[in-house]
Protein backbone atom coordinates (compact mmCIF):
# COMPACT_ATOMS: atom_id res chain seq x y z
CA UNK A 1 0.00 0.00 0.00
CA UNK A 2 1.71 2.84 -1.04
CA UNK A 3 -1.38 5.48 -1.39
CA UNK A 4 -1.15 9.50 -0.04
CA UNK A 5 -4.08 11.96 0.13
CA UNK A 6 -4.12 14.54 -2.23
CA UNK A 7 -5.22 17.93 -2.28
CA UNK A 8 -4.18 19.42 -5.79
CA UNK A 9 -7.36 21.19 -7.12
CA UNK A 10 -6.69 25.14 -8.23
CA UNK A 11 -9.27 26.62 -5.62
CA UNK A 12 -10.53 25.92 -2.77
CA UNK A 13 -14.28 25.57 -4.04
CA UNK A 14 -13.05 22.73 -6.36
CA UNK A 15 -11.79 20.65 -3.87
CA UNK A 16 -14.86 20.90 -1.56
CA UNK A 17 -16.28 19.61 -4.67
CA UNK A 18 -14.23 16.71 -5.69
CA UNK A 19 -13.24 16.02 -2.66
CA UNK A 20 -13.90 12.58 -1.23
CA UNK A 21 -12.45 9.70 1.38
CA UNK A 22 -11.21 6.72 0.14
CA UNK A 23 -8.90 5.25 2.53
CA UNK A 24 -7.50 2.04 1.18
CA UNK A 25 -9.60 -1.76 2.99
CA UNK A 26 -6.39 -2.46 4.50
CA UNK A 27 -5.10 0.57 5.99
CA UNK A 28 -2.78 0.43 8.94
CA UNK A 29 -1.49 3.85 10.13
CA UNK A 30 2.14 2.21 11.28
CA UNK A 31 2.26 1.27 7.40
CA UNK A 32 0.86 4.40 6.02
CA UNK A 33 3.30 6.80 8.32
CA UNK A 34 6.61 4.93 8.12
CA UNK A 35 6.19 1.40 6.07
CA UNK A 36 5.46 3.07 2.76
CA UNK A 37 8.32 5.05 2.34
CA UNK A 38 12.02 5.07 0.77
CA UNK A 39 13.54 3.77 4.46
CA UNK A 40 16.51 5.88 3.49
CA UNK A 41 14.71 9.25 4.11
CA UNK A 42 14.60 10.94 7.20
CA UNK A 43 12.15 11.18 9.71
CA UNK A 44 13.32 11.93 12.64
CA UNK A 45 15.77 14.57 13.64
CA UNK A 46 16.14 14.38 17.41
CA UNK A 47 17.90 16.78 19.49
CA UNK A 48 18.27 17.43 23.37
CA UNK A 49 19.37 19.90 25.52
CA UNK A 50 22.58 18.47 26.35
CA UNK A 51 23.49 18.99 23.08
CA UNK A 52 22.91 15.47 21.51
CA UNK A 53 21.53 15.36 18.04
CA UNK A 54 20.31 12.17 16.37
CA UNK A 55 18.97 11.21 12.95
CA UNK A 56 16.48 8.23 12.40
CA UNK A 57 15.55 7.08 8.99
CA UNK A 58 11.71 5.96 7.94
CA UNK A 59 13.20 2.38 8.08
CA UNK A 60 14.71 2.73 11.52
CA UNK A 61 11.68 3.73 12.99
CA UNK A 62 9.75 0.83 11.08
CA UNK A 63 12.39 -1.53 12.10
CA UNK A 64 12.66 -0.33 15.63
CA UNK A 65 9.03 -0.52 15.96
CA UNK A 66 8.71 -3.73 14.63
CA UNK A 67 10.99 -4.75 17.30
CA UNK A 68 9.14 -3.16 20.37
CA UNK A 69 5.49 -4.76 18.76
CA UNK A 70 7.44 -8.10 18.82
CA UNK A 71 8.41 -7.26 22.87
CA UNK A 72 5.08 -5.99 23.85
CA UNK A 73 3.47 -9.18 22.25
CA UNK A 74 5.69 -11.45 23.95
CA UNK A 75 4.71 -9.83 27.28
CA UNK A 76 0.85 -10.66 26.59
CA UNK A 77 -0.03 -7.02 24.77
CA UNK A 78 -2.94 -8.40 22.00
CA UNK A 79 -5.14 -6.68 20.24
CA UNK A 80 -7.62 -4.20 21.37
CA UNK A 81 -5.28 -3.72 24.68
CA UNK A 82 -4.29 -0.18 25.73
CA UNK A 83 -0.95 0.58 26.07
CA UNK A 84 -0.03 4.35 27.53
CA UNK A 85 2.83 6.50 26.69
CA UNK A 86 3.62 9.00 29.14
CA UNK A 87 6.62 10.43 27.31
CA UNK A 88 8.41 13.81 26.05
CA UNK A 89 9.60 14.49 22.66
CA UNK A 90 11.89 11.24 22.19
CA UNK A 91 11.89 8.64 19.62
CA UNK A 92 10.47 6.07 21.84
CA UNK A 93 7.47 7.87 22.07
CA UNK A 94 6.32 7.56 18.61
CA UNK A 95 7.93 3.81 18.49
CA UNK A 96 5.14 2.85 20.98
CA UNK A 97 2.65 4.34 18.97
CA UNK A 98 3.85 2.72 16.01
CA UNK A 99 4.16 -0.80 17.66
CA UNK A 100 0.65 -0.57 18.87
CA UNK A 101 -0.91 -0.02 15.48
CA UNK A 102 1.37 -2.72 13.85
CA UNK A 103 -0.53 -5.16 17.12
CA UNK A 104 -3.59 -3.46 16.60
CA UNK A 105 -3.37 -2.57 20.00
CA UNK A 106 -4.57 1.01 21.42
CA UNK A 107 -2.02 3.76 22.49
CA UNK A 108 -2.63 5.90 25.25
CA UNK A 109 -0.74 9.44 25.07
CA UNK A 110 -0.71 11.05 28.14
CA UNK A 111 1.17 14.40 29.43
CA UNK A 112 4.17 14.11 31.36
CA UNK A 113 2.83 16.55 33.43
CA UNK A 114 0.03 14.55 35.17
CA UNK A 115 0.42 14.70 38.75
CA UNK A 116 -0.64 11.22 40.71
CA UNK A 117 -4.66 11.63 40.52
CA UNK A 118 -4.77 12.44 37.00
CA UNK A 119 -2.34 9.37 35.86
CA UNK A 120 -4.01 7.29 38.35
CA UNK A 121 -7.52 7.67 37.08
CA UNK A 122 -6.34 7.91 33.00
CA UNK A 123 -4.50 4.16 33.25
CA UNK A 124 -7.41 2.91 35.84
CA UNK A 125 -9.99 4.41 33.33
CA UNK A 126 -8.64 2.75 30.12
CA UNK A 127 -8.23 -0.41 31.08
CA UNK A 128 -3.93 0.34 30.37
CA UNK A 129 -2.67 -3.07 30.67
CA UNK A 130 1.11 -1.56 30.08
CA UNK A 131 2.61 2.11 30.23
CA UNK A 132 5.73 3.56 29.03
CA UNK A 133 7.33 6.43 30.95
CA UNK A 134 9.68 9.04 31.49
CA UNK A 135 12.09 8.94 34.66
CA UNK A 136 10.63 11.44 35.96
CA UNK A 137 7.11 9.88 35.90
CA UNK A 138 8.06 6.20 36.69
CA UNK A 139 7.50 6.49 40.34
CA UNK A 140 4.33 7.95 39.79
CA UNK A 141 3.22 5.09 37.34
CA UNK A 142 4.25 2.75 39.83
CA UNK A 143 2.96 4.13 43.05
CA UNK A 144 -0.43 4.09 40.95
CA UNK A 145 -0.08 0.54 39.69
CA UNK A 146 -1.54 -1.03 42.75
CA UNK A 147 -5.11 1.10 42.09
CA UNK A 148 -5.10 0.18 38.19
CA UNK A 149 -6.37 -3.28 38.03
CA UNK A 150 -5.31 -4.13 34.43
CA UNK A 151 -1.76 -2.52 34.76
CA UNK A 152 0.60 -4.91 34.28
CA UNK A 153 4.12 -3.46 33.11
CA UNK A 154 6.02 -0.66 33.49
CA UNK A 155 8.36 0.38 30.62
CA UNK A 156 11.22 3.02 31.52
CA UNK A 157 12.26 4.74 28.73
CA UNK A 158 15.83 6.52 29.79
CA UNK A 159 17.09 9.62 27.77
CA UNK A 160 20.00 8.49 25.33
CA UNK A 161 20.34 5.48 22.68
CA UNK A 162 17.29 3.80 22.16
CA UNK A 163 18.59 0.49 22.40
CA UNK A 164 20.39 1.04 25.61
CA UNK A 165 18.92 -0.83 28.42
CA UNK A 166 20.58 1.10 31.24
CA UNK A 167 19.31 0.96 34.73
CA UNK A 168 15.84 1.43 34.71
CA UNK A 169 13.55 1.87 37.98
CA UNK A 170 13.17 -0.59 40.55
CA UNK A 171 10.19 -2.14 39.55
CA UNK A 172 10.20 -1.20 36.11
CA UNK A 173 11.41 -2.61 32.93
CA UNK A 174 13.75 -1.24 30.42
CA UNK A 175 12.76 0.14 27.41
CA UNK A 176 15.62 -1.41 25.41
CA UNK A 177 14.78 -5.17 27.28
CA UNK A 178 11.39 -4.41 24.93
CA UNK A 179 12.88 -4.35 21.74
CA UNK A 180 12.83 -8.17 20.36
CA UNK A 181 13.05 -9.69 17.15
CA UNK A 182 12.76 -7.97 14.03
CA UNK A 183 10.40 -8.15 11.49
CA UNK A 184 7.04 -8.59 12.53
CA UNK A 185 4.04 -9.55 10.51
CA UNK A 186 1.04 -6.08 10.76
CA UNK A 187 -2.50 -7.04 12.17
CA UNK A 188 -5.46 -6.80 9.99
CA UNK A 189 -6.59 -3.31 10.49
CA UNK A 190 -9.02 -0.61 8.32
CA UNK A 191 -9.76 2.70 8.73
CA UNK A 192 -12.19 1.89 11.70
CA UNK A 193 -10.03 -0.21 13.79
CA UNK A 194 -9.79 1.37 17.12
CA UNK A 195 -6.02 2.68 17.27
CA UNK A 196 -5.95 5.85 19.86
CA UNK A 197 -7.32 6.82 23.00
CA UNK A 198 -7.10 10.81 23.85
CA UNK A 199 -8.36 12.28 27.10
CA UNK A 200 -10.36 15.65 26.87
CA UNK A 201 -11.15 17.42 29.93
CA UNK A 202 -14.90 18.79 30.20
CA UNK A 203 -16.47 21.37 31.79
CA UNK A 204 -18.36 19.48 34.74
CA UNK A 205 -16.82 15.56 35.50
CA UNK A 206 -13.83 13.65 35.16
CA UNK A 207 -11.84 13.63 31.72
CA UNK A 208 -13.22 11.13 28.95
CA UNK A 209 -11.45 8.99 26.84
CA UNK A 210 -11.97 9.76 23.22
CA UNK A 211 -11.77 6.86 21.14
CA UNK A 212 -10.46 7.16 17.13
CA UNK A 213 -9.93 4.21 14.69
CA UNK A 214 -6.66 3.87 12.39
CA UNK A 215 -7.99 6.53 9.69
CA UNK A 216 -7.79 9.57 12.20
CA UNK A 217 -4.35 11.17 11.30
CA UNK A 218 -5.09 10.91 7.62
CA UNK A 219 -8.11 13.04 8.24
CA UNK A 220 -5.96 15.29 9.47
CA UNK A 221 -3.95 15.15 6.00
CA UNK A 222 -6.29 17.93 3.93
CA UNK A 223 -5.79 20.51 6.58
CA UNK A 224 -2.40 20.40 6.34
CA UNK A 225 -1.74 20.38 3.22
CA UNK A 226 -3.65 23.82 2.89
CA UNK A 227 -2.23 25.76 6.28
CA UNK A 228 1.13 25.11 5.12
CA UNK A 229 0.04 26.31 1.36
CA UNK A 230 0.28 23.30 -0.60
CA UNK A 231 4.17 22.69 -0.77
CA UNK A 232 5.00 20.06 1.51
CA UNK A 233 8.57 19.00 1.02
CA UNK A 234 10.18 20.39 4.12
CA UNK A 235 10.62 19.86 8.00
CA UNK A 236 8.15 20.39 10.38
CA UNK A 237 8.58 21.01 14.37
CA UNK A 238 6.41 21.85 17.11
CA UNK A 239 6.64 23.10 20.70
CA UNK A 240 3.33 21.11 21.56
CA UNK A 241 3.25 18.33 23.86
CA UNK A 242 3.58 14.97 21.51
CA UNK A 243 0.67 14.03 24.15
CA UNK A 244 -1.57 16.32 22.63
CA UNK A 245 -3.98 16.05 19.43
CA UNK A 246 -2.37 19.39 18.54
CA UNK A 247 0.79 18.23 18.17
CA UNK A 248 0.23 14.68 16.93
CA UNK A 249 -2.40 15.34 14.43
CA UNK A 250 -1.62 18.92 13.32
CA UNK A 251 2.03 18.28 12.74
CA UNK A 252 3.76 15.17 13.45
CA UNK A 253 1.81 12.34 11.95
CA UNK A 254 0.38 14.14 8.79
CA UNK A 255 3.92 15.12 8.35
CA UNK A 256 4.92 11.72 7.90
CA UNK A 257 1.80 10.41 5.79
CA UNK A 258 4.02 12.52 3.17
CA UNK A 259 6.97 11.33 3.76
CA UNK A 260 8.29 14.47 5.78
CA UNK A 261 10.24 14.33 8.14
CA UNK A 262 9.78 15.79 12.20
CA UNK A 263 12.03 17.85 14.23
CA UNK A 264 12.03 16.50 18.09
CA UNK A 265 13.18 18.26 21.17
CA UNK A 266 12.11 17.33 24.82
CA UNK A 267 11.58 21.14 25.66
CA UNK A 268 10.68 21.84 29.66
CA UNK A 269 9.18 25.16 28.99
CA UNK A 270 8.62 27.14 25.97
CA UNK A 271 11.62 29.48 25.51
CA UNK A 272 11.77 31.54 22.52
CA UNK A 273 15.31 31.99 22.09
CA UNK A 274 15.46 27.99 21.48
CA UNK A 275 12.86 27.54 19.47
CA UNK A 276 14.06 30.05 16.95
CA UNK A 277 17.38 28.01 17.81
CA UNK A 278 15.89 25.11 17.00
CA UNK A 279 14.65 25.87 13.39
CA UNK A 280 16.96 28.00 12.08
CA UNK A 281 19.43 24.49 13.14
CA UNK A 282 16.64 22.00 11.54
CA UNK A 283 16.14 24.52 8.48
CA UNK A 284 12.09 23.66 9.70
CA UNK A 285 9.75 25.43 7.27
CA UNK A 286 6.16 24.64 9.01
CA UNK A 287 5.98 24.64 12.70
CA UNK A 288 2.57 24.62 14.67
CA UNK A 289 3.16 26.96 17.45
CA UNK A 290 0.23 27.33 19.72
CA UNK A 291 -0.94 31.51 19.89
CA UNK A 292 0.61 31.90 23.83
CA UNK A 293 4.00 30.87 22.33
CA UNK A 294 3.77 33.04 19.26
CA UNK A 295 3.41 36.08 21.28
CA UNK A 296 6.59 34.90 23.44
CA UNK A 297 8.09 34.39 20.25
CA UNK A 298 7.00 38.04 19.34
CA UNK A 299 9.14 39.60 21.84
CA UNK A 300 12.17 38.74 20.23
CA UNK A 301 14.02 41.60 18.94
CA UNK A 302 14.49 40.96 15.06
CA UNK A 303 14.66 37.57 14.54
CA UNK A 304 14.94 37.55 10.98
CA UNK A 305 18.50 38.67 11.47
CA UNK A 306 19.41 37.23 14.39
CA UNK A 307 18.42 33.19 13.33
CA UNK A 308 19.12 31.99 9.29
CA UNK A 309 15.35 30.97 9.08
CA UNK A 310 14.20 28.43 6.37
CA UNK A 311 10.61 29.18 7.93
CA UNK A 312 7.85 29.59 5.48
CA UNK A 313 4.85 29.51 7.56
CA UNK A 314 3.16 28.62 10.70
CA UNK A 315 -0.07 27.15 11.64
CA UNK A 316 -1.84 27.76 14.87
CA UNK A 317 -5.00 27.04 17.07
CA UNK A 318 -6.83 26.97 20.36
CA UNK A 319 -7.81 30.65 20.25
CA UNK A 320 -8.23 32.98 17.96
CA UNK A 321 -5.20 34.76 16.45
CA UNK A 322 -5.01 38.57 16.88
CA UNK A 323 -4.39 40.94 13.50
CA UNK A 324 -0.98 41.97 15.28
CA UNK A 325 0.03 38.26 14.94
CA UNK A 326 -0.47 37.97 11.49
CA UNK A 327 1.58 41.48 11.18
CA UNK A 328 4.40 40.21 13.33
CA UNK A 329 5.04 37.52 11.19
CA UNK A 330 4.90 39.12 7.77
CA UNK A 331 6.98 41.88 9.21
CA UNK A 332 9.87 40.46 11.52
CA UNK A 333 9.95 36.88 9.68
CA UNK A 334 9.93 38.39 6.55
CA UNK A 335 6.86 37.06 4.75
CA UNK A 336 6.25 34.66 6.78
CA UNK A 337 1.92 33.18 6.70
CA UNK A 338 0.40 32.55 9.97
CA UNK A 339 -2.43 30.52 9.21
CA UNK A 340 -5.09 29.68 12.05
CA UNK A 341 -7.21 26.23 12.50
CA UNK A 342 -10.02 24.99 14.22
CA UNK A 343 -10.85 21.43 15.96
CA UNK A 344 -11.19 19.64 19.42
CA UNK A 345 -10.19 16.47 20.69
CA UNK A 346 -13.59 14.45 19.18
CA UNK A 347 -13.02 16.05 15.94
CA UNK A 348 -9.76 17.69 14.98
CA UNK A 349 -9.08 20.43 12.07
CA UNK A 350 -12.21 21.04 10.69
CA UNK A 351 -11.72 24.45 9.63
CA UNK A 352 -9.13 26.93 9.08
CA UNK A 353 -7.11 29.90 7.21
CA UNK A 354 -5.01 29.33 4.39
CA UNK A 355 -4.00 32.56 2.55
CA UNK A 356 -2.98 30.79 -0.26
CA UNK A 357 -6.96 29.04 -0.85
CA UNK A 358 -8.77 32.42 -0.25
CA UNK A 359 -8.09 35.86 1.67
CA UNK A 360 -7.74 35.65 5.48
CA UNK A 361 -9.91 37.15 7.80
CA UNK A 362 -8.51 38.46 11.16
CA UNK A 363 -10.72 36.41 13.90
CA UNK A 364 -12.16 34.74 11.55
CA UNK A 365 -11.61 30.47 11.84
CA UNK A 366 -11.64 30.55 8.15
CA UNK A 367 -13.85 27.99 6.00
CA UNK A 368 -14.81 24.31 6.51
CA UNK A 369 -11.49 21.74 5.23
CA UNK A 370 -12.87 19.88 2.49
CA UNK A 371 -14.00 16.79 3.45
CA UNK A 372 -15.65 17.94 6.28
CA UNK A 373 -19.24 18.93 6.19
CA UNK A 374 -19.14 21.71 8.78
CA UNK A 375 -22.35 23.56 10.18
CA UNK A 376 -23.90 25.78 12.38
CA UNK A 377 -26.99 24.42 14.17
CA UNK A 378 -29.20 23.71 16.45
CA UNK A 379 -28.04 21.97 19.12
CA UNK A 380 -31.72 20.46 19.96
CA UNK A 381 -32.98 19.67 16.82
CA UNK A 382 -29.46 19.28 13.79
CA UNK A 383 -31.49 21.94 11.87
CA UNK A 384 -29.18 24.55 10.26
CA UNK A 385 -28.83 28.19 11.40
CA UNK A 386 -29.22 30.96 8.68
CA UNK A 387 -26.17 32.86 8.03
CA UNK A 388 -25.04 35.15 10.57
CA UNK A 389 -27.11 33.48 13.17
CA UNK A 390 -25.29 32.06 16.19
CA UNK A 391 -25.23 28.64 16.83
CA UNK A 392 -23.57 25.39 17.71
CA UNK A 393 -20.43 24.28 15.51
CA UNK A 394 -21.26 21.04 14.29
CA UNK A 395 -19.62 18.01 11.43
CA UNK A 396 -21.76 16.10 9.57
CA UNK A 397 -20.38 12.35 10.71
CA UNK A 398 -20.68 10.27 7.64
CA UNK A 399 -17.34 8.33 6.60
CA UNK A 400 -15.22 11.36 8.06
CA UNK A 401 -12.33 9.96 9.74
CA UNK A 402 -11.63 12.40 12.09
CA UNK A 403 -14.57 12.21 14.15
CA UNK A 404 -14.22 9.94 16.50
CA UNK A 405 -15.67 6.32 17.68
CA UNK A 406 -17.16 6.87 21.72
CA UNK A 407 -16.05 8.36 24.41
CA UNK A 408 -14.46 5.27 26.05
CA UNK A 409 -16.97 3.49 28.47
CA UNK A 410 -19.55 6.73 28.29
CA UNK A 411 -22.35 5.28 25.73
CA UNK A 412 -24.57 8.02 27.27
CA UNK A 413 -22.23 10.89 26.46
CA UNK A 414 -21.21 9.69 23.06
CA UNK A 415 -25.07 9.36 22.17
CA UNK A 416 -24.94 13.21 23.57
CA UNK A 417 -22.64 14.34 21.62
CA UNK A 418 -24.76 13.50 18.06
CA UNK A 419 -27.96 15.10 16.80
CA UNK A 420 -29.45 14.18 13.23
CA UNK A 421 -26.19 12.99 12.07
CA UNK A 422 -24.39 15.65 13.69
CA UNK A 423 -21.71 15.61 16.18
CA UNK A 424 -21.49 18.46 18.16
CA UNK A 425 -19.04 20.67 19.11
CA UNK A 426 -19.86 21.81 22.26
CA UNK A 427 -18.41 25.57 20.45
CA UNK A 428 -20.54 28.28 19.82
CA UNK A 429 -20.22 30.32 16.54
CA UNK A 430 -21.62 32.01 13.27
CA UNK A 431 -20.96 31.42 9.13
CA UNK A 432 -21.28 34.93 7.30
CA UNK A 433 -22.71 35.56 3.73
CA UNK A 434 -19.00 34.59 2.05
CA UNK A 435 -18.61 31.50 4.34
CA UNK A 436 -15.98 32.15 7.29
CA UNK A 437 -17.19 31.04 10.14
CA UNK A 438 -16.45 32.77 13.23
CA UNK A 439 -15.44 31.39 17.02
CA UNK A 440 -17.75 32.77 19.26
CA UNK A 441 -17.35 31.10 22.84
CA UNK A 442 -17.85 27.67 24.36
CA UNK A 443 -21.46 26.83 25.27
CA UNK A 444 -20.64 26.84 28.92
CA UNK A 445 -17.96 29.64 28.84
CA UNK A 446 -20.80 31.92 27.31
CA UNK A 447 -21.17 35.41 29.49
CA UNK A 448 -24.89 36.71 29.43
CA UNK A 449 -24.47 40.42 30.80
CA UNK A 450 -27.79 42.05 31.00
CA UNK A 451 -29.65 40.37 28.22
CA UNK A 452 -26.66 40.02 26.21
CA UNK A 453 -24.13 37.08 25.46
CA UNK A 454 -20.79 37.60 25.18
CA UNK A 455 -18.39 35.10 23.81
CA UNK A 456 -14.59 36.05 26.20
CA UNK A 457 -13.30 34.70 22.92
CA UNK A 458 -13.83 38.34 21.65
CA UNK A 459 -13.17 40.06 24.73
CA UNK A 460 -9.45 38.29 25.11
CA UNK A 461 -8.29 39.44 21.45
CA UNK A 462 -9.16 43.17 22.15
CA UNK A 463 -7.61 43.02 25.87
CA UNK A 464 -4.71 41.40 24.09
CA UNK A 465 -4.46 44.50 21.73
CA UNK A 466 -3.35 46.98 24.63
CA UNK A 467 0.41 47.11 24.82
CA UNK A 468 0.60 46.93 28.30
CA UNK A 469 -0.82 43.05 28.19
CA UNK A 470 0.78 39.94 27.88
CA UNK A 471 -2.03 37.58 28.95
CA UNK A 472 -5.25 37.59 29.40
CA UNK A 473 -8.49 35.26 30.67
CA UNK A 474 -11.94 36.24 30.38
CA UNK A 475 -14.99 34.64 32.65
CA UNK A 476 -18.08 35.70 33.46
CA UNK A 477 -19.06 36.54 37.37
CA UNK A 478 -22.50 37.20 38.79
CA UNK A 479 -24.09 40.46 39.58
CA UNK A 480 -27.31 41.21 41.25
CA UNK A 481 -28.44 43.18 38.36
CA UNK A 482 -26.73 42.09 35.30
CA UNK A 483 -26.80 38.32 35.78
CA UNK A 484 -23.43 38.09 35.21
CA UNK A 485 -20.44 40.54 34.75
CA UNK A 486 -17.66 40.29 32.48
CA UNK A 487 -14.34 40.28 34.58
CA UNK A 488 -10.62 40.00 33.29
CA UNK A 489 -7.50 39.05 34.64
CA UNK A 490 -4.53 40.49 33.21
CA UNK A 491 -1.03 39.59 33.26
CA UNK A 492 0.38 42.54 32.18
CA UNK A 493 3.82 42.73 30.05
CA UNK A 494 7.47 42.52 32.42
CA UNK A 495 7.78 45.95 33.44
CA UNK A 496 4.16 47.07 33.86
CA UNK A 497 2.43 47.44 36.90
CA UNK A 498 -1.64 47.16 36.91
CA UNK A 499 -2.76 50.50 38.01
CA UNK A 500 -5.98 52.55 38.31
CA UNK A 501 -4.69 54.19 34.55
CA UNK A 502 -4.02 50.86 32.74
CA UNK A 503 -7.83 49.39 33.71
CA UNK A 504 -9.37 52.38 32.44
CA UNK A 505 -7.36 52.23 29.36
CA UNK A 506 -8.48 48.92 28.93
CA UNK A 507 -12.12 48.94 29.79
CA UNK A 508 -12.02 52.07 27.07
CA UNK A 509 -10.37 49.69 24.37
CA UNK A 510 -12.87 47.16 24.89
CA UNK A 511 -15.79 49.54 24.74
CA UNK A 512 -14.16 51.38 21.66
CA UNK A 513 -13.74 48.01 19.73
CA UNK A 514 -16.54 45.87 20.76
CA UNK A 515 -19.37 47.48 22.15
CA UNK A 516 -20.06 48.88 26.07
CA UNK A 517 -21.51 46.02 27.23
CA UNK A 518 -18.60 43.89 26.15
CA UNK A 519 -16.24 45.52 28.45
CA UNK A 520 -14.92 43.79 31.44
CA UNK A 521 -16.35 45.74 34.42
CA UNK A 522 -13.93 43.86 36.55
CA UNK A 523 -10.16 43.41 36.10
CA UNK A 524 -7.41 41.48 38.33
CA UNK A 525 -3.84 42.18 37.95
CA UNK A 526 -1.82 38.50 38.20
CA UNK A 527 1.20 37.48 37.87
CA UNK A 528 0.07 34.65 36.07
CA UNK A 529 -2.47 32.61 34.57
CA UNK A 530 -3.39 28.81 34.54
CA UNK A 531 -2.54 27.38 31.25
CA UNK A 532 -2.56 24.25 29.73
CA UNK A 533 0.32 22.12 28.80
CA UNK A 534 -0.52 23.54 25.27
CA UNK A 535 -0.63 27.45 26.19
CA UNK A 536 -4.48 27.94 26.59
CA UNK A 537 -5.75 29.27 29.40
CA UNK A 538 -7.93 27.85 31.48
CA UNK A 539 -11.07 29.59 32.38
CA UNK A 540 -12.16 27.33 34.48
CA UNK A 541 -9.57 27.54 36.73
CA UNK A 542 -9.94 31.66 37.18
CA UNK A 543 -14.23 30.22 37.48
CA UNK A 544 -12.57 28.16 40.38
CA UNK A 545 -10.84 30.79 41.92
CA UNK A 546 -13.63 33.57 42.02
CA UNK A 547 -15.61 31.14 43.65
CA UNK A 548 -13.31 30.82 46.20
CA UNK A 549 -11.98 33.67 47.25
CA UNK A 550 -12.53 36.53 44.04
CA UNK A 551 -9.38 38.68 44.06
CA UNK A 552 -8.07 41.29 46.08
CA UNK A 553 -6.77 43.38 43.21
CA UNK A 554 -10.58 43.27 41.36
CA UNK A 555 -12.07 46.79 41.22
CA UNK A 556 -15.85 46.90 39.76
CA UNK A 557 -17.46 49.41 38.03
Amino acid sequence: MTWTLTLDDDSYETARERFAWDLPDDYNLAHDLVGKHDPDQPALYQASPDGRRERYTFGDLDALSDRLANGLAERGIERGDRVAVVLPQRPENVLTHLACWKLGAISLPLSVLFGTDALRYRLDDSGARAVVTDPDVTGTALDVAPDCDALEHVVEATPGDVTDVGTPSEGAVAFADCLADEGFETAETDADTPAIILYTSGSTGPPKGVLHGHGVWVGHCPAFAMYFEHDLDGVYWTPADWAWIGALGDLVFPAWHYGQPVVGYPMEGFDPETAFSLMAEFDVTGAFVPPTAIRMLMGIDEPAERYDLALEAICSGGEPLTPEILDWADEALAGVVVNELYGQTEANLLVTNSQDWFPAQPGSMGKPVPGHDVAIVDPETGAERPRGETGEIAVRRGDDPVIFQEYWNEPEKTAAATVDGWHLTGDLGIRDEDGYLWFKARDDDLIITSGYRVGPGEVEAAILDHASVEQVGVIGVPDETRGDIIKAFVQPVAGVSGSDELREGIQQLVRDRLAKYEYPREIAFVESLPQTTTGKIQRRKLRERESENGDATTKRD
